[in-house]
């Protein structure tokens, strides 16, 4: 099999449908056909059982994806080791991240080093206010943000966490003896108003300006730094949505942390300046593509 026929197949294994195939791979519908009936023909058995209803692996079919799935999986992790192992090798790579996330990634962090001996990765901390810069300056050379990132000058990897949001309010404020919190509730209440430094799109994003039913979330008093933004929430000035992973590592007096239970999962994935698109960042995206999100 030639590799592209091999994704060919790979591909269509997944969709089932061939359609979505050639729109996927960039290729016509016809190229899918002809690729699984050669592929067919030359094993002399059937991959796929084809209806005008459904397209189904038969049993050979099944196998041989298994088999040629982990042959590939081999193959981009070779390409990856001997990427890694040009210029810039042993590269320790300074990754910033929010609060005690790197923690969460310590899967992540323990098979880059297995996989690329003498590489490494070094945890900076960065606050929502200016996520960017530090990348931008080449101070670090990767974030792991919340989605979405949409920033001409930035790539966007592997989504490296997936986790809830939950709600930090004043421990004698009316929600904390609901005991839960919705989108509805912040129209309700202040939240921290985080400046002009961060895309507004992107803060909108952790920090919305109007519910769902379109009403307007007041913002304000400003914040800086997540313990800022605590001890305003403790003060009684402002209630703040955060990702779960707050509530997992801090336990600040006063604070409650609401799950905010109609909010939509977070996403976070490895950001990096386009322009140092290193064998070692590369290394590390097809790292944490081969391992998955880390569910919190």
């Amino acid at each position: 099999m030639e590799l592209r026929d091999i994704e060919i197949f790979l591909t269509l294994a997944e969709e089932l449908h061939f359609g979505r195939t050639a729109e996927r791979l960039h290729v016509s519908q016809a190229r899918v056909s002809q690729a699984i009936r050669t592929q067919e023909r030359r094993l002399g058995v059937a991959l796929f059982d084809r209806t005008s209803r459904r397209v189904a692996l038969t049993p050979v079919g099944r196998r041989l994806r298994e088999d040629l799935q982990q042959a590939l999986d081999l193959l981009h992790a070779g390409l990856a080791r001997a990427q890694a192992a040009g210029p810039g090798a042993g590269r320790t790579l300074r990754l910033g991240v929010f609060g005690h996330a790197g923690h969460e990634l310590r899967p992540l962090v323990e098979a880059f080093r297995t996989r690329y001996p003498g590489s490494d990765i070094e945890f900076r901390e960065i606050n929502g206010n200016d996520a960017f810069t530090a990348l931008r300056t080449g101070e670090h050379n990767a974030h792991v943000l919340w989605l979405p990132v949409a920033e001409p000058d930035l790539s966007v990897g592997p989504t490296v966490l997936t986790g809830g949001r939950v709600l930090a309010v004043a421990a004698d404020h009316p929600l904390a003896r609901r005991g839960t919190a919705s989108l509805e509730d912040l129209a309700d209440n202040h939240v921290v108003d985080l400046g002009p430094e961060a895309p507004e799109y992107w803060v909108a994003s952790m920090v919305p300006t109007r519910t769902p039913l379109g009403r307007r979330i007041p913002r304000g008093p400003a914040a800086r730094t997540f313990h800022e933004i605590l001890s305003l929430v403790a003060a009684g000035r402002c209630v703040h949505p955060l990702g779960e992973i707050a509530a997992r590592y801090n336990r600040p007096p006063g604070i409650v942390f609401l799950p905010l239970q109609d909010a939509p999962t977070l996403e976070w994935a490895l950001t990096w300046r386009t322009t140092d698109d290193s064998p070692t960042i590369r290394a590390l995206a097809q790292t944490a593509a081969d391992l998955g999100p880390i569910a919190l």
